[in-house]
């Protein structure tokens, strides 16, 4: 499933105009990046957390020239789904597989 996707459920089940809810989906992913990037997570209950992931200072290697790289500390994006949500798709993903 696509943005332009949801934007079109979502206009269809709350009759609310296209360019209407694709403005606020848009502003929804801003303020979400926004936050990220200013180092605050974002918790949207139900559903999941938007969290920024801090990675240790590593050593890594460059197999082909045989050299070691020393890889800075820095932070990732990450989305852990809330309980409710992942009890959610594993009982209806078992139900899928078995029609199928």
């Amino acid at each position: 499933m696509t943005k332009a996707d949801i934007i079109s459920e979502i206009s269809t089940k709350t009759g609310i105009e296209k360019v209407d809810v694709q403005e606020t989906v848009e502003a929804f992913f801003k303020v979400i990046k926004s936050s990220m990037i200013g180092g605050e997570n974002v918790y949207v209950r139900g559903f999941g957390s938007f969290v920024v992931k801090k990675r240790a200072q590593k050593t890594a290697r460059n197999i082909s020239k045989n050299t070691a790289i020393i890889i800075p500390e820095h932070f990732v994006p990450s989305f852990k789904p809330a309980k409710v949500f992942v009890d959610k798709v594993k009982n209806n993903s078992k139900k899928l597989s078995v029609e199928a």
